[in-house]
């Protein structure tokens, strides 16, 4: 279980940092790294914009993926199997959640 922990810690902390780059516009449109969708490859200011809505909402799936990580590793007797579900459901949800809300940002912008 402490592989799993250590997977799902860093993985969340590195979440949060590509986002950085991303909220401070550091990135220009590409195929490879940030919300790509043919709008925003299209327009480079709908690019900045949608991408730093999606950036803060990826901060926030980082910090819920590194909180679950703290607390279903302390839940007393969770098995491996419920841990690694548990983690991933949150991720799951948070990131649909942000994902869904930077569509939907996107969409008010056309």
């Amino acid at each position: 279980m402490q592989t799993l922990f250590l997977m799902y810690l860093i993985s969340g902390i590195l979440l949060a940092l590509l986002s950085l780059p991303l909220l401070a516009g550091k990135i220009k449109p590409n195929p490879f790294y940030g919300f790509r969708v043919k709008a925003t490859l299209e327009n480079t200011e709908v690019w900045y914009a949608v991408n730093k809505f999606f950036a803060q909402r990826q901060l926030g799936v980082a910090l819920v993926e590194i909180i679950a990580t703290l607390g279903f590793y302390s839940w007393p007797n969770i098995s491996v199997d419920g841990y690694a579900l548990s983690v991933l459901a949150a991720f799951v949800l948070a990131f649909s959640i942000a994902f869904l809300q930077s569509w939907h940002y996107l969409n008010s912008l056309q």
